[in-house]
């Protein structure tokens, strides 16, 4: 699992590269699909999940997860999630960032800043003897206390041999509650946060959420497993 969450982290990184005004989405799908192949032994987690047709997921702007590439160009001021992930040897590894497209308002870096800030919060609360929700309330609380939301209709998760595995772990929720966290198990960790509201709906392709009310979103996301000596992210290169 290491291996496939680091090795996804690297090729998310790797696009980042070449997140520039002026590029179409669908080309980041085109070079993480070489990167793949360069990799050796890995298969994209996405492609053909439930149908989904490709490797990344790509979000622009007011798109909370699960945007499809295309052949929508970047602009400048922009912000781009992109959610990926990897299958090796069995199991699975999952991450997400979001970039910005060139020079970005200084409330839109602060939306990212705060969702990657939550994430952290998060991975610490990710300890043996702590409850499933620590890790939710610590999230919810670094966010809202910047007075932005939460999404509410999708979760991070547990992974292993399958990407999505249980238990579902809410970005919200109460400290003190759920599961006791024990040694081995493993979690997508994924906070989705919007600069307006937490409400969201789906666009026509059957996909893609976005924000009702059109404001911003940022996603960031580690695979972290839980360890006799504390959180342990997976991911990290």
């Amino acid at each position: 699992m290491r291996i496939a969450s680091s090795q996804a982290m690297e090729i998310l990184l790797s696009i980042r590269n070449i997140v520039k005004p002026g590029i179409k989405t669908m080309d980041l799908e085109t070079v993480c699909e070489e990167k793949i192949k360069e990799a050796g032994n890995f298969k994209a987690a996405f492609k053909g999940y439930n149908g989904f047709p490709y490797c990344l997921c790509i979000s622009v702007n007011d798109e909370v997860v699960h945007g499809m590439p295309s052949e929508r160009q970047l602009k400048e001021n922009d912000i781009v999630s992109i959610d990926f992930g990897l299958l090796y040897e069995g199991y699975y590894g999952d991450v997400a960032m979001t970039y910005a497209v060139g020079d970005i308002s200084k409330a839109a870096q602060k939306l990212l800043d705060v969702t990657e800030e939550a994430l952290y919060r998060g991975i610490a609360e990710a300890r043996e003897g702590n409850r499933l929700y620590d890790i939710s309330h610590a999230i919810q609380e670094h966010v809202e206390a910047s007075r932005f939301s939460v999404v509410r209709e999708f979760v991070g998760h547990g992974i292993g041999r399958s990407l999505h595995e249980d238990p579902q772990l809410p970005n919200y929720g109460t400290k003190g509650t759920g599961i006791r966290l024990k040694p081995g198990m493993v979690f997508a960790i994924e906070p989705m946060v919007n600069m307006g509201n937490s409400d969201i709906y789906i666009k026509e392709n059957g996909w893609t959420a976005a924000t009702k009310d059109g404001s911003l979103s940022a996603h960031f996301e580690h695979t972290v497993a839980v360890t006799n000596n504390g959180p342990v992210v997976l991911s990290r290169v």
